[in-house]
């Protein structure tokens, strides 16, 4: 099965990080790159990559900054990877970043502890921890086909990194034909953007809906089951997603359909409350594509994720790491 460029969209060439440019699909598939911290923390910042892409994102980070730490001495090196950690964590608030920069921190304080060459051992350890990554996140997506069932409609929102497509593939493998509903998600549009262009360039069937039709579709019967991604997951089964999350998962309820989640392991957040909703600038929602589409003078309010209550989700699928 060919995965979609979203799947594993971040990359290291020699001293360069190679990171697929969300914002630019569908109309081209182009790769940004980013020579030092500065620059892939403002890929993160300005959505070039985000969902798994921020996570591979941060790996790459420490990876480039190992090989440039080489003739640094192990206390320059450990400060140089803390700083990239500080940076990365602050970089959205609501991603739960510190689960992985933390893994990094510990692994270059256990070589400098044995007296191992830091660069070596922590970039040994992080190419393991990837390689294991993609089989966690290709076993998810296998999971995720096992509750698909024949003929089902899905109805999905914003993108999950090309997890979902994966789990249609699967379905495919076992003669299971499924069709996908897909909202645009307002207001950079990843659903239309990236999840319909994925799930297309696979060959599956895609129907595009506002945001605001959710209710109508299933009202209608059109759809038989939900499956989103999320950016946290607490420890009490709660989610942060993408803003309108909230809203599809208590229509499933009211409607009867299953709401199935994606999800991460969980962060050190107890319950929704406990996570930091990011909200991002007001003119992102007043501006479309660089040209002003709302009237002078009007404010904007835009809350980048919203948080679902364990009691409305149906099954984490998680990624279990």
């Amino acid at each position: 099965m060919r995965e979609s460029p979203l799947f594993w969209p971040v990359s290291l060439k020699s001293n360069t990080i190679l990171c697929l440019d969300e914002t630019a699909l569908p109309q081209e598939l182009i790769y940004l790159k980013a020579r030092n911290l500065n620059q892939a923390i403002n890929l993160i910042k300005s959505m070039k990559t985000r969902a798994f892409g921020q996570v591979l994102m941060a790996y790459h980070i420490f990876l480039l900054l190992l090989k440039k730490s080489k003739e640094l001495k192990p206390e320059r090196q450990i400060k140089v990877l803390k700083k990239a950690a500080l940076e990365i964590n602050r970089s959205r608030p609501t991603f739960p970043f510190s689960f992985f920069t933390e893994m990094v921190l510990v692994w270059a304080g256990e070589a400098k502890k044995k007296g191992k060459d830091i660069p070596a051992f922590t970039e040994n350890r992080i190419k393991t921890f990837l390689s294991y990554l993609k089989e966690k996140r290709i076993a998810q997506a296998r999971a995720l086909s096992r509750l698909i069932k024949d003929r089902d409609s899905i109805l999905t929102h914003c993108n999950v990194s090309g997890s979902l497509v994966l789990a249609a593939q699967f379905c495919r493998k076992t003669k299971k034909k499924i069709r996908f509903f897909v909202t645009e998600t307002r207001p950079y549009l990843q659903g239309s953007r990236l999840t319909a262009w994925e799930l297309q360039r696979a060959r599956f069937k895609v129907t595009i809906i506002p945001d605001s039709s959710v209710a109508y579709v299933m009202s209608k019967g059109l759809v038989g089951l939900v499956v989103v991604g999320a950016d946290q997951k607490a420890q009490n089964g709660d989610i942060a997603n993408k803003i309108g999350t909230y809203q599809i998962a208590l229509l499933a309820r009211h409607f009867n359909l299953p709401f199935y989640v994606l999800s991460p392991p969980p962060s050190g957040a107890k319950t929704g409350k406990d996570i930091k909703i990011e909200v991002r600038a007001g003119e992102e929602l007043l501006e479309f594509w660089g040209k002003r589409i709302a009237p002078k003078g009007a404010k904007g309010f835009y809350p980048a994720f919203d948080i679902t209550p364990h009691k409305l989700i149906s099954k984490h699928i998680t990624l279990g790491l």
